[in-house]
């Protein structure tokens, strides 16, 4: 029999449904390989058994009197720690929160909570979502299952880690440049940024609100689409909500991998130079593959992409000095009074800023706050919003010529802990590929496409479609997932 981790989440749910399992014991399943496993991967920040358990027997109860459920009730999730629960630690991976254990639900936890998913609890990040390595956790890193010697991706690490190590079927994230996916690539597992809109934002502690978007993590298309389908849909309480009724993609995904007269355009900035040679390798034969399933493929171009990471790089800081201002000591967070001399505001909230925030956000923050100063606001973000313009017309012009658009997701596979924390161009390198879909506000994705050859790390494979097509995106991505034999993550086999 197949071990309860190394299931799908659909998989889970139809044997909840035909009575072969019970939440509890799924659920308590999940909760004992965290116990046993996670001393390894410090995936998880806070694990709240109690309250799973609770879920999940409510679940079990309530299938026993026959009562139509959600197909997806009892199946366990895991959350990011930037998402908030109502009296469950939420931290953003920071002094700055610690402790903090917000009043009210996020929407998307409002929706999982209806919805009968239990909780597992709250997941490892970069410290307020900055970062690509899960580094730059106030709590300590994360491990990256496939080889604990390297980076699980971030800012999601922990979420991508949970999943490929079998220690929650399915996760969320947030995404801003990337976050979701560069660790789906790196961990072998799918990450998904849906259109920007498609899922309400409320409840997300906000990094950069123009780029921010909350999505799953999974081990399959399947699952990722029917965790999306779960969370999405309008939601007054956020201002960005798309209205209307969201798509039905778990339909989307059953017309196999038969890609008959699908344009697929290849982009030719996101390649070449720069790009480990395994990851291109994988990135090709899969190419090979659609061509042979009867896609159309054809090399686009889209030259502002070379401007995107350094437009991105003003834009974002710029919004993070905006949000994280209101963590001063005197009314959001870790407050820190002057060991010596007069306690006045200013003082308090130097050493609460001080205490409270790692390298990495401080360095955001001074970088955000300089851009959007007086004399040169012009030059660097002003200047960076008309590149954002210029990427939404490459990619505008690209779909009028293609379907979908595909690159690797990352240019390497997970490197080693420490190997680009003193190189910060490296470091922020590894988003060069994701960043213009954040940009830009359309749904992409990554797909595991196999190991690399020189390293026999995963690679991913980056399906990007136009705004509000994220069914076509599932589409292209479960016939790639078909065409691929995916990597099993060795830690699935440790019980």
């Amino acid at each position: 029999m197949t071990e309860i981790h190394a299931l799908s989440a659909l998989d889970l749910a139809d044997k909840l449904a035909a009575g072969e399992l019970t939440s509890e014991a799924v659920t308590t399943h999940f909760l004992d390989r965290i116990d046993a496993l996670d001393t390894n991967y410090n995936a998880f920040l806070h694990v709240d058994r109690d309250g799973a358990l609770a879920t999940a027997r409510e679940i079990d109860e309530r299938r026993s009197r026959g009562e139509t459920l959600h197909r997806l009730a009892g199946v366990p999730i895991a959350l990011k720690d930037n998402l908030v629960v109502r009296g469950m630690p939420t931290t953003c991976a920071s002094k700055m929160l610690e402790g903090w254990r917000p009043p009210y639900d996020a929407t998307v936890v409002a929706k999982i909570k209806e919805a009968g998913l239990p909780i597992l609890g709250k997941t490892n990040l970069d410290e307020f979502a900055m970062g690509s390595s899960t580094e730059n956790s106030a709590f300590g890193p994360t491990k990256n299952p496939w080889d604990t010697t390297r980076i699980p991706g971030g800012s999601g690490g922990g979420s991508a880690a949970a999943v490929a190590a079998g220690l929650a079927p399915l996760a969320l994230g947030s995404d801003t440049g990337g976050s979701i996916r560069q660790p789906g690539a790196v961990t072998g597992t799918v990450g998904v940024k849906p259109t920007y809109g498609a899922i309400s934002r409320y409840g997300l502690i906000a990094m950069a609100s123009s780029l921010d978007q909350i999505g799953p993590v999974t081990r399959t298309i399947a699952d990722a689409a029917a965790l999306q389908d779960l969370i999405s849909g309008h939601d007054p309480a956020d201002s960005t909500s798309l209205p209307g009724p969201a798509a039905d993609l778990t339909a989307s995904i059953a017309e196999g991998p038969d890609l008959t007269g699908v344009r697929i355009g290849v982009v030719k900035q996101l390649g070449g130079e720069g790009y480990q040679a395994g990851v291109l390798e994988r990135f090709t034969e899969t190419v090979e593959a659609l061509k042979a399933a009867g896609a159309t493929i054809s090399e686009v171009d889209c030259p502002n992409f070379d401007y995107a990471l350094a437009a991105y790089y003003l834009i974002m800081p710029a919004e993070v000095s905006s949000n994280l201002a209101r963590f001063d000591g005197m009314r959001y967070g870790l407050r820190v009074e002057p060991a010596e001399g007069p306690v006045t505001a200013e003082r308090v909230m130097a050493a609460s800023r001080g205490a409270g925030f790692g390298d990495e956000v401080k360095r955001r923050i001074i970088l955000g706050t300089h851009a959007l100063s007086a004399g040169v606001y012009d030059a660097y973000y002003g200047a960076a919003l008309k590149v954002r313009t210029l990427v939404q017309r490459d990619l505008v012009a690209a779909f009028g010529e293609v379907d979908v658009l595909i690159s690797p997701t990352a240019p390497t596979t997970a490197f080693k802990f420490g190997e680009k924390s003193e190189d910060l161009m490296s470091m922020y390198l590894n988003d060069v590929a994701t960043i213009p879909a954040n940009l830009a506000g359309i749904p992409a994705l990554s797909v595991p496409c196999g190991l690399a050859s020189d390293d026999q790390m995963p690679v991913g494979l980056q399906v990007l479609a136009p705004a509000f097509e994220d069914a076509r995106m599932y589409r292209v991505a479960a016939a790639i997932e078909s065409l691929v034999d995916a990597p099993v993550c060795p830690a699935l086999k440790e019980n």
